[in-house]
């Protein structure tokens, strides 16, 4: 797998589509970071460590609805494998005037747009999530 953040996301979408409660993921610290900032942001209901069938670790990801739609409306990556996009602190943009969030990796850690303005870092856009 070359882009494990963009498969995550596209996950994510895919069981929105089909109306699924929870997904799976394979686990790494990156994933369990932007999972964190999306639970946070209130995004997703919530995500566990757990076990897939071959016993290698996995997040459960618990989706959220909002009579019966989706809270996630649109989910982007920015930065690719083939193309990444690192912008400093002045440079960061919003997501849909504030009403969104783009999370960036920064030095300091993964954080949304608006705490990375508040911190003072720029880094690599990984997403947006409106």
């Amino acid at each position: 797998m070359n882009d494990p953040i963009g498969d995550m996301l596209t996950r994510i979408r895919n069981a929105q589509m089909r109306g699924k409660s929870t997904t799976m993921t394979p686990a790494s610290k990156l994933r369990g970071r932007v999972l964190a900032v999306m639970l946070d942001e209130g995004y997703i209901r919530g995500f566990e460590e757990t076990k897939d069938v071959n016993g290698h670790p996995a997040y459960e990801i618990s989706l959220k609805y909002y009579d019966g739609t989706p809270v996630i409306r649109e989910l982007k990556r920015v930065s690719k494998p083939g193309r990444r996009v690192y912008l400093g602190v002045d440079d960061i943009p919003q997501v849909r005037q504030g009403l969104g969030v783009s999370i960036v990796s920064t030095s300091k850690g993964v954080m949304t747009d608006a705490s990375a303005r508040s911190h003072n870092v720029g880094g690599e856009v990984l997403c947006t999530v409106f």
